[in-house]
């Protein structure tokens, strides 16, 4: 199924693009050198994504869905640049950012010297992210805990601040990879706000989330990835029924 045709200009297209990455694998058997084991490893090939065309509008909030091991996330890399394609070809107006739980934040620093260097990597003058700190730990709701090193904070406390980070600019294009599935109910009841507003304002936001909730009251159109292949492209909840759908009856494995 295809998306209807949108009136706002194209800032994201993806024509047959395919991810094809390698990754070690470890045989059964192990062989004895000098009274040491090393084991005979081996490479796979996994093929991610498998053939994705897609055309994503200026404005548009995008969800997608899929299960684990779907090519989601391969996808949203190649996307913010990560990636390459092996095969077909992406095209952005503009660049992408991409907000992930797993990005990486300096564990031995503060919260609030991560929103000095985390500002700085997005472009921001020392003096602009100086003067938006305040809005941005008012908004992550962590002032108690700035000053602390980001080994102490949780998964929840990291993504929170890392979504506040981000949010604070205007961004052409902002990939969300389960960056809001740790945070607390409020929390992201606040954080769809924002990425409404976001949308409201121009900007481009791809949202990966298992939470079909926050799927559907935040984006206006969904696709669905499974085993690499785009099955399903349109309004979030169509999308969504039909996944939980194949879901429960197993069809997705």
């Amino acid at each position: 199924m295809v998306a209807t045709e949108n009136s706002k200009k194209p800032v994201i297209v993806l024509d047959d693009v395919h991810v094809t990455y390698q990754v070690f694998g470890t045989g059964k058997k192990a062989n004895r050198v000098k009274g040491k084991l090393r084991s005979r490893t081996r490479m796979r090939e996994v093929h991610a994504v498998k053939g994705v065309s897609l055309v994503i509008h200026e404005g548009e909030t995008l969800g997608i869905v899929g299960s684990n091991g779907s090519g989601k996330s391969s996808l949203m890399r190649a996307i913010a640049g990560l990636f390459p394609a092996t095969q077909g070809s992406v095209y952005a107006l503009g660049k992408p950012m991409m907000l992930g739980v797993g990005a990486a934040l300096l564990p031995n620093l503060s919260g609030d010297k991560n929103i000095l260097l985390g500002g700085l990597a997005m472009g921001y003058s020392k003096k602009e992210i100086t003067r938006a700190s305040e809005s941005i730990i008012d908004f992550s709701g962590l002032r108690e805990f700035i000053d602390l090193p980001m080994r102490t904070y949780s998964q929840g406390m990291s993504a929170r601040l890392r979504f506040s980070i981000a949010a604070t600019k205007k961004h052409d294009i902002l990939i969300i990879d389960e960056a809001l599935a740790v945070g607390d109910r409020q929390f992201r009841l606040k954080a769809e706000s924002r990425i409404r507003q976001m949308r409201q304002e121009a900007g481009t936001v791809l949202l990966v989330s298992h939470n079909m909730k926050s799927i559907q009251d935040t984006c206006n159109r969904v696709i669905w990835l499974e085993k690499g292949v785009l099955l399903m492209d349109g309004n979030p909840k169509e999308v969504c029924d039909a996944y939980i759908a194949a879901m429960e009856k197993g069809d997705t494995d």
